[in-house]
């Protein structure tokens, strides 16, 4: 007597022992998008990838596009806020904060203008100074003369960004007292 499912068992395509689960693999050449090839392994084929077409999106900027220049008035706007931040920055974080505000202003405009631009250098210029200068009055601090420097050093930074930004907000370029340019 046979058994009812006997005959499906050999009616079914051989069992490949490659395929743990008993289907043929397909043929080569194609036919599976991941690019199996009977031997347990994926491999690559030269299909495209599907996610990338080679079209930007709009309205997402690409790191090939060029920025747009801001306009004059924005440029003197963000001219000042590239000294108002630090200036800002410096008396709420005793002078630690103040360079990063100025890099992050530095790095966001410095392509959108040439005004913008001078600003934001000398800001971080007389950041990079400002930083200098603290941590050479916390060495000083050993012998008592850095718990005077340093607040000092803290106000002169603040008046100096307070004059770059009133300069900014007129449209004039300015170069800070004391700073050399270590950014350009």
């Amino acid at each position: 007597m046979t058994q009812p499912h006997d005959h499906d068992q050999h009616d079914a395509q051989p069992q490949d022992p490659r395929d743990p689960h008993g289907q043929a693999p397909p043929p080569p050449g194609g036919g599976d998008p991941q690019g199996y090839q009977g031997t347990g392994q994926q491999g690559y084929q030269g299909a495209p990838h599907q996610g990338y077409q080679g079209v930007p999106q709009q309205g997402v900027p690409q790191p090939w596009q060029q920025q747009q220049v801001l306009s004059p008035q924005d440029q003197r706007n963000y001219g000042m806020l590239a000294h108002l931040a630090p200036a800002i920055a410096i008396p709420l974080s005793a002078g630690t904060l103040g360079f990063v505000a100025s890099l992050v202003v530095y790095l966001m405009y410095k392509d959108r203008g040439d005004f913008v631009r001078a600003h934001a250098v000398n800001s971080l210029n007389v950041q990079i100074v400002t930083a200098i200068g603290l941590i050479l009055s916390t060495l000083l601090m050993v012998i008592l003369i850095g718990f005077i420097t340093y607040p000092l050093i803290c106000v002169v930074a603040v008046v100096i960004h307070v004059i770059g930004a009133s300069k900014a907000r007129n449209g004039e370029l300015w170069s800070p007292p004391l700073t050399p340019a270590f950014v350009r």
